[in-house]
């Protein structure tokens, strides 16, 4: 029993894992997304953490301080949550050409893996997330949208095994 119930897990994960969008569906879209232009400079943030019976059971407000060198970018993130608890990520990105890009911070496992299409930008990384004293390795697909100049709308989905665990939903403005 316990052996089809894993093999009908496998496949359940499989197939929705195939069933996404992709980039390249907004490739139309516009305003053109340029990373290295829309995190330059100060970005503020607006978001929640929602659970998969889609109760929100956090909010936070981030403040991120961007810059690039060439090819290479800093996201310097300082998060503050409802509950008044704080977090720092400093990502540091590398764009690979042709909208190719890839990340790390110290709480990601491994690297980060993105691409950039219209007005879109989707990437998948494993992040090292701190759960009542334990740390679980849960699996990110994280997708922006620019809306103009200067709104971004993200929105991530949170797995662990295949499994949905909740989303987080954040507005970025970028300060001018």
């Amino acid at each position: 029993m316990q052996r089809r119930l894993m093999l009908a897990l496998g496949a359940w994960a499989g197939l929705s894992a195939c069933a996404g969008p992709s980039p390249l569906d907004y490739a139309q879209e516009k305003p053109l997304l340029d990373l290295k232009q829309y995190f330059n400079g100060v970005i503020d943030a607006w978001g929640i953490f929602t659970d998969r019976s889609g109760r929100v059971v956090k909010r936070f407000a981030v403040v991120m301080n961007c810059s690039w060198q060439g090819e290479s970018g800093i996201l310097d993130e300082d998060f503050v949550y409802s509950d008044g608890t704080q977090q720092k990520r400093i990502w540091k990105l590398q764009h690979l050409g042709n909208g190719q890009y890839e990340g790390a911070a110290a709480d990601v496992v491994g690297k980060a893996k993105g691409q950039t299409s219209g007005n879109a930008f989707q990437w998948n990384y494993t992040l090292s997330l701190p759960v009542d004293g334990r740390v679980w390795e849960v699996q990110f697909d994280d997708w922006m949208y620019l809306m103009n100049d200067s709104v971004m709308i993200n929105k991530a989905s949170m797995s662990k095994w295949g499994i949905f665990l909740g989303e987080v939903t954040l507005s970025f403005t970028r300060r001018v």
